[in-house]
């Protein structure tokens, strides 16, 4: 039985020429055993029609949010409180930034406040409006809520454009939502655990404007710590500079150079039980830090900085605490694979997360992400190779299968035999 077995499914259909295929994705989440509720914008009854979705499903559609037929039979709260999940698709930018303000100005909008039940969005727009500042920050503005968003594809669009911002196809997002059903069910997994994650970059003071860093977004880890909470884990979240709000549910704690991300995380690591090391830590540091802003001389004379090494802050945890369950990152231009591995049993790891960031489209700052995750399986490595998908999708699946190795293996082996 699929996540969507027996699940009270209420699909929410905004405006956009990609509604005609919500048509065919009622149709498979019926199909994969759930009970499903349309509720439509005004918008979207330009692009299709309410009929289409009674015929589907068998149930009159939810348009209004003052609607007296309605009420008599069930009214929106109670609509709210029979959802297992929302799902709005296609979500638009309209929507998007209503959810953002917290507006409850129609029906669909108003279900969204009123319901306990999570919720998961796939906008789909032009490329240019998705690519727009205020939709991004309205995207991590929600995020922060809780709600799941799935980027939407790239390729060539009705207006004629080419870009993201097409809906995924019904297929796909029948599987994204089964898969993150089935994931809350397993949420049991990470209950009573506490993950301890590093994200973002650090900055290293040259002198008091300037400092040595690189082009960590912070973006996976982030996703990490929103993936494990999801789980029902305790998430503290060691982040560098970035612009990004706290997910839902994670502590964070903010940090600049690697020195204090260090000290951080070691006054942390007695509580917990699985550490993530995510963050683009800076290798070195100024041997000296100016007190005053360094004046350029006269002369075109270069300038030298001495550089010392920033301590490893992954390798110290894992030396210091052995009952520590510790997963990093390989970020490698090259031999990704061989070097990750080469890491992962230098620094005494239980798990390495390898990603090529030599390439654009999954390296610093992208949305999506293709990775190697290795295991230690005693003397042994298993690999494990994930296709490119969203950061967000990815951190889900990477976090529930370093819980299954933790709960299989790590936990095995540091039990003693009782024979």
């Amino acid at each position: 039985m699929t996540g969507l077995h027996n699940k009270s499914i209420l699909l929410g259909v905004s405006g956009g020429i990609a509604a005609y295929k919500s048509a065919w994705l009622a149709r498979l989440l019926i199909k994969a055993g759930a009970q499903v509720r349309v509720v439509m914008t005004q918008g979207a009854s330009a692009f299709i029609q309410p009929l289409t979705f009674q015929a589907i499903t068998g149930h009159p559609v939810h348009q209004q949010l003052l609607d007296t037929d309605a009420e008599a039979g069930m009214g929106h709260i109670e609509l709210a409180r029979w959802a297992d999940a929302i799902l709005i698709a296609p979500c638009s930018a309209n929507l998007i930034a209503r959810l953002a303000q917290g507006q409850a100005n129609d029906l669909l909008t108003t279900l969204c406040l009123a319901t306990q039940a999570p919720i998961y969005l796939a906008p789909a727009m032009n490329q240019q409006m998705w690519a727009h500042p205020a939709t991004q920050a309205n995207h991590q503005t929600l995020l922060s809520y809780g709600y799941q968003l799935l980027t939407p594809e790239s390729g060539e669009q009705a207006c004629g454009d080419i870009g993201p911002g097409r809906l995924p196809e019904p297929e796909t997002l029948c599987a994204w939502l089964t898969q993150a059903l089935d994931a809350t069910q397993k949420s049991r997994l990470a209950q009573g655990l506490r993950f301890l994650i590093t994200a973002g970059p650090t900055q290293e003071a040259i002198d008091p404007v300037r400092y040595l860093s690189n082009h960590s977004s912070g973006k996976m880890g982030y996703a990490l710590a929103a993936a494990a909470a999801s789980l029902g884990a305790e998430v503290d979240l060691v982040s560098g500079p970035v612009h990004l709000p706290a997910p839902a549910g994670v502590t964070r704690h903010s940090v600049t150079c690697a020195e204090e991300m260090l000290s951080t995380c070691q006054a942390l690591q007695p509580h917990t039980q699985i550490f993530i090391a995510c963050a683009a830590v800076a290798d070195y540091r100024a041997a000296e830090v100016a007190c005053h802003k360094m004046k350029k001389g006269q002369n075109e004379e270069p300038l030298t900085l001495t550089l010392v090494r920033n301590p490893d802050i992954l390798a110290t945890l894992a030396q210091d605490n052995p009952r520590l369950y510790c997963a990093g990152f390989a970020a490698e231009t090259q031999q990704v694979e061989t070097h990750a591995e080469q890491k992962l049993r230098r620094k005494g790891l239980q798990a390495i997360i390898a990603n090529d960031v030599s390439d654009p489209q999954i390296g610093f700052g992208s949305e999506e992400n293709q990775v190697t995750l290795l295991l230690k399986k005693g003397e042994l490595t298993q690999t494990l190779t994930y296709p490119k998908m969203p950061k967000t999708q990815l951190s889900l699946v990477l976090i529930q299968q370093l819980l299954q190795h933790y709960q299989e293996t790590f936990l095995h082996e540091q039990t003693p035999d009782q024979g």
